[in-house]
């Protein structure tokens, strides 16, 4: 009976950890630019206009040293290209935005003229229940941290899924 109870506890914990793994798995990552990355080469609407982004998600800016990332607080200063007016700014090379709130946030190269060539993405966040395409709302509170900083929490709920599972392996060969 002792063993029956320890089986049934592993397996009801091997669940419980794939459900929580379920829902952490809904969170993307979405490379701004895609391959290209935060480069005034790349057509950000045609990039921005495939993507959804999900509360819950995170934008990965990779540029290098001649270009930075300006979180701009509204859509006029994103129309006109106001960097000096930037809510955030961000040179690491690879910076790393959540997007913890619906709403719409802008960003364009802080490298002068870049923004005027196009250098410059509007992104709207919807809810992550939704499974729409973005629509206007407000705007929302800035997040952002560099790479070194993010936490991707799924890796640690995999890793613990990995153990459970490896343990009741075990138990059920031993």
């Amino acid at each position: 009976m002792e063993k029956n109870a320890y089986n049934m506890l592993l397996v009801v914990g091997c669940v419980g950890m794939l459900l929580m793994l379920s829902g952490q798995g809904l969170a993307e990552q979405h490379v701004v630019g895609g391959k290209q990355g935060w480069d005034e080469s790349t057509d950000f609407d045609s990039w921005a206009s495939g993507q959804t982004f999900k509360v819950g998600d995170t934008l990965i800016f990779k540029y290098s040293p001649m270009h930075n990332v300006a979180e701009l607080g509204s859509e006029s200063a994103y129309k006109s290209c106001d960097v000096g007016s930037a809510t955030n700014s961000m040179s690491d090379g690879n910076s790393v935005v959540k997007l913890t709130k619906v709403g719409t946030r802008y960003f364009a190269c802080g490298t002068t003229g870049h923004c005027d060539q196009g250098m410059k993405v509007k992104i709207t966040t919807v809810s992550a229940s939704s499974d729409s395409s973005p629509s206007s709302s407000s705007s929302s509170t800035p997040t952002s941290t560099s790479t070194s900083d993010a936490t991707y929490g799924s890796g640690s709920f995999i890793f613990a899924a990995v153990v459970l599972v490896m343990s009741y392996m075990m138990h059920l060969l031993y």
